[in-house]
């Protein structure tokens, strides 16, 4: 398992490397750690580490996949980031920029089905490509009225996250 933290401005990195029971090995960015981890109440986490006890208390923030982590002497904000969060910025990056004319991978995939070629007029909303990923089919809209200028993928092509599957132009009125 693998997961991407947004820890008040700066992105870690966090693996899980093993597990046997309460023994988790994690790595943070490169760092590896040893820790017993032991839910002692609804919010509430003990943590062995290096012959230290730390007591840590989780509570879920205003919004999804946020929280708040309190220590005994410090308090954090944490933003997990993984593949949904991902997706739905690339869906919200930036309405009206450049940027909400590219349409991006949000997770590794397989591409179905591509609808539009290069040279088609695409309307608001129109499905211009489908991806396979996680076992579930997503569907890619256009999120601004355009013309298709570049496709650097094809049916049945592996992609990776963040990849560029269809860039579409603006048509100036």
């Amino acid at each position: 398992m693998e997961l991407e933290l947004n820890l008040e401005g700066r992105k870690a990195i966090l693996k899980e490397i093993s597990r046997e029971g309460n023994k988790i090995t994690i790595a943070v960015d490169d760092e590896t750690f040893e820790v017993d981890l032991v839910k002692v109440g609804p919010a509430l986490y003990s943590i062995l580490y290096k012959g230290k006890s730390y007591n840590i208390e989780v509570v879920p923030g205003r919004e999804p996949k946020h929280f708040t982590v309190n220590t005994f002497y410090f308090t954090h904000e944490i933003e997990v980031v993984d593949a949904e969060t991902r997706y739905m910025r690339s869906r919200d990056n930036e309405a009206g920029g450049h940027a909400s004319n590219i349409i991006r991978s949000p997770m590794p995939g397989k591409i179905v089905k591509i609808l539009v070629a290069v040279g088609d007029t695409v309307e608001v909303g129109q499905t211009v490509i489908i991806v396979s990923a996680m076992k579930m089919e997503s569907e890619f809209k256009a999120t601004k009225a355009g013309v298709v200028s570049e496709i650097p993928v094809a049916e049945g092509d592996t992609v990776d996250g963040n990849q560029i599957l269809v860039m579409i132009e603006e048509v100036e009125k």
